[in-house]
């Protein structure tokens, strides 16, 4: 069977032939042979993958396309569409991690023989991995579930849906769709359960067009393995449709995962795509139980976590607080990242629901349900961690919930988090620890701490291993015996009764005063003999009188040309990669810092600088060029980011840099159509000159490339020393004379 029904857009059609999309665009108006239409819009149509093919191939335009990319479009031009061709993927995925002889013998012969042969195939491991396979309608004897949820990870036939049928209103976090699955009656009891687990075994029909794409699939899984062609799959689809998920980075599920601790069953009641699931999947034994309200998260996070772990897998598709899947689960850990500020949360119809143990949430407090679900589904003891809105800790709506969970030791931290550690990016997400209390503590007391001094100057996110470090120290000082020692302005140990005001007030910046100061003069004295210093340095470095010259008239070249003559090499950063370094941002470029940033883990090359190496950012309209030395050589090129690699034979790197910054240069190299400036580093031009003239002027270069480091480090000291000598008087720990 031919694969004429995966389509491509003029995108994927550029990618196969190494081409812009311009050069599609011509095609289609020069040849009157190319491929017409079959689906798409008139302004974005697409194209049957089959014939655009052939034609690239009568052409000589086809590129060597790797396997992965031929695979990547079969799976997004699916007629099911990428949802479905992904379960399909990730259920072969699965048979070939873990019985790869039998798909041996059920890929051999037709694709009619491959389809009727898999479904019988892939129970052979579905049973073992998920349980067997229940009646398919809601039938009463669910009721008598045991106390453990066992209900295996198989869905109703409408339970996989395709692209078409997400829902792209408010975006979906890792741990939630805004859409829910309404199936319970006005009163939630344990009977009314959702029993749509998450993945339904595929028949042979729903398999026969997927056939060409699974022995793709398979034939890339041979080369990278079972799981990482899935998470390459999934990454791909993820990147692909940014606006319809939210995720979980990967350093704070590690954290949730570590404040909660171990845990042999653990729950994700909106689990998204897995990643605190997976986070917290440490040993074989444990039962991961997973629910989403989006049927298609909640089946690819079941196929994920099978991949990934050799734990029990427990999916399930529903809204947890109207349809809860796990009511009689009492888990170890429960962890979550609830969707945040949701009005429409069941409200009306769970009033009389026994989860409202600690008073019954209002409104607008959508989060404080789902912090009550957390601890309903703790056995005693447990630890629960989510991730909460600031607003969480200070609404006056919730303040007689969180007394009752402070008053009774159910909540034991909040931890404020820097900016950028999760979305949305500009605001300073809380982590709120709770413990399923086994009895009310005598004296009661909460830990309150903020990590947000380690935001990073990037975009990149905070840092990680400091806010890991902080946090972790903090919490594990907090639960030993004996009185915790305050860090100032990080961490403090609280009694609840100083809590329990009016307003009952969680947020810890407004109950940890700032490390001011006993030693605050002498700080401020240190930046600013470091501000002097540096003034001196500065002043140093400046430039000597600029003298008169001639307009020069030198023959010019391109990058373009340069790079076809092998005289540097031309890479753009990547979208992710396996390699855990540093990541240089293009924000880190415009600002002189560090690398600052984190790529998605995926098995994708990472582009790695070296000392040498020109770094040009590619979007902003501004001039500016990075020469790579040996404190930041290594770091992986991030997004947004051209490399140019000179051979010193040829060409001075400051050299290079220094023409690149030139203002005209970049301006007849901008394209101005848009509002975004995007700058094409192939047409930025070069004087040729002797190698030696180019060390002259490239060392001029340098001399002002430190010239402009040191001043703007000035201008940081001088920040500092300002914002320290507003504070110190205002808060009495410097005198004013």
């Amino acid at each position: 069977m031919q694969d004429n029904a995966t389509e491509v857009t003029a995108a994927g059609i550029a990618r196969l032939a190494g081409v812009g999309r311009a050069a599609v665009s011509n095609w289609r108006r020069r040849h009157a042979d190319f491929p017409r239409p079959v689906g798409g819009t008139e302004t974005s149509p697409s194209f049957a993958l089959a014939e655009i093919e052939s034609w690239l191939r009568k052409q000589g335009k086809l590129a060597e396309v790797p396997l992965r990319e031929r695979v990547w479009q079969q799976l997004s031009g699916h007629p099911e569409g990428p949802v479905a061709a992904l379960t399909h993927a990730g259920c072969l995925l699965l048979l070939i991690h873990d019985r790869p002889t039998v798909w041996l013998e059920v890929s051999a012969g037709s694709d009619e023989r491959l389809s009727e042969m898999l479904p019988g195939a892939l129970r052979e491991v579905f049973t073992p991995r998920f349980g067997p396979e229940p009646a398919m309608d809601n039938a009463p004897g669910m009721n008598n579930a045991p106390a453990v949820n066992t209900r295996p990870a198989v869905n109703t036939p409408d339970a996989v849906s395709t692209a078409d049928d997400v829902n792209p209103a408010p975006p979906v976090s890792d741990a939630h769709v805004a859409s829910g699955v309404h199936t319970t009656s006005s009163v939630h009891t344990p009977s009314a359960v959702n029993t749509h687990p998450a993945l339904r075994l595929p028949t042979g029909p729903e398999l026969l067009p997927s056939a060409p794409l699974l022995r793709g699939v398979a034939e890339l899984a041979a080369e990278l393995g079972a799981r990482q062609t899935f998470e390459f799959l999934l990454g791909r689809h993820l990147d692909a449709n940014p606006r319809q998920y939210t995720l979980t980075p990967a350093d704070l599920a590690s954290l949730m995962a570590d404040l909660a601790g171990p845990a042999r069953t653990v729950l994700d009641p909106a689990c998204g795509t897995g990643a605190l699931l997976r986070a917290a999947a440490t040993r074989p034994d444990q039962e991961l139980h997973a629910q989403d309200s989006a049927p298609e998260l909640a089946a690819l996070t079941t196929l994920r976590l099978a991949l990934q772990t050799w734990s029990t897998v427990h999916g399930a598709v529903g809204d947890s607080l109207r349809a809860d899947a796990h009511p009689r689960l009492r888990a170890d850990a429960v962890l979550c990242h609830p969707p945040f500020n949701e009005r429409n949360w069941g409200h009306d119809e769970l009033a009389y629901d026994p989860r409202w143990e600690y008073g019954f949430p209002a409104r607008t407090e959508s989060e404080l349900a789902w912090v009550q679900h957390a601890l309903a589904r703790l056995k005693d003891g447990g630890a629960g961690v989510l991730l909460m809105p600031p607003a969480a800790a200070s609404r006056r709506s919730g303040r007689r919930i969180r007394a009752d969970l402070l008053r009774r030791g159910a909540l034991r931290a909040v931890i404020a988090l820097p900016v950028g550690a999760a979305p949305p990016y500009n605001i300073p997400l809380h982590l709120w620890v709770l413990r399923r209390p086994e009895k009310a503590p005598a004296q009661p007391e909460v830990l309150l701490v903020d990590v947000g001094q380690f935001a990073g100057e990037g975009r990149g996110g905070p840092d990680w291993r400091a806010v890991r470090e902080a946090v972790l120290d903090a919490w594990q000082a907090f639960g030993r015996p004996g009185r915790f020692a305050e860090r100032p302005g990080l961490a403090r140990a609280l009694p609840v009764i100083e809590l329990l005001d009016d307003d009952v007030d969680l947020a810890p910046a407004r109950h940890l005063p700032p490390p001011t100061a006993a030693d605050g003069a002498e700080q401020l004295t240190a930046v600013r003999e470091h501000l002097g210093e540096t003034l001196r340095l500065t002043a140093d470095l400046t430039p000597t009188r600029a003298d008169a010259a001639h307009p020069a008239r030198w023959p010019l070249t391109t990058i373009g040309e340069l790079a076809r003559g092998g005289a540097l090499m031309l890479r753009t950063g990547g979208n992710g990669g396996h390699a855990r370094v540093p990541v240089l941002t293009d924000h880190d470029v415009l600002f002189g810092a560090d690398p600052s940033g984190t790529l998605p883990e995926s098995e994708e090359e990472a582009v790695l600088t070296e000392p040498g190496d020109v770094v040009v950012p590619v979007l902003g309209g501004g001039s500016v060029a990075r020469v790579i030395d040996a404190t930041t050589g290594g770091a992986a090129l991030g997004r947004n980011l051209v490399l140019l690699r000179p051979d010193p034979a040829a060409l001075d790197p400051w050299f290079l840099a220094g023409f690149l910054r030139g203002t005209a240069n970049n301006r007849q190299a901008s394209s101005y159509a848009s509002t975004a400036t995007r700058l094409d580093v192939r047409r930025l031009q070069l004087p040729r000159l002797p190698l030696d003239e180019q060390r002259r002027y490239g060392e001029r270069f340098r001399v002002l490339d430190e010239f402009e480091r040191a001043l703007r480090h000035a201008g940081r000291l001088g920040e500092q020393l300002v914002r320290g000598m507003y504070d110190g008087l205002t808060d009495g720990t410097v005198a004013p004379d």
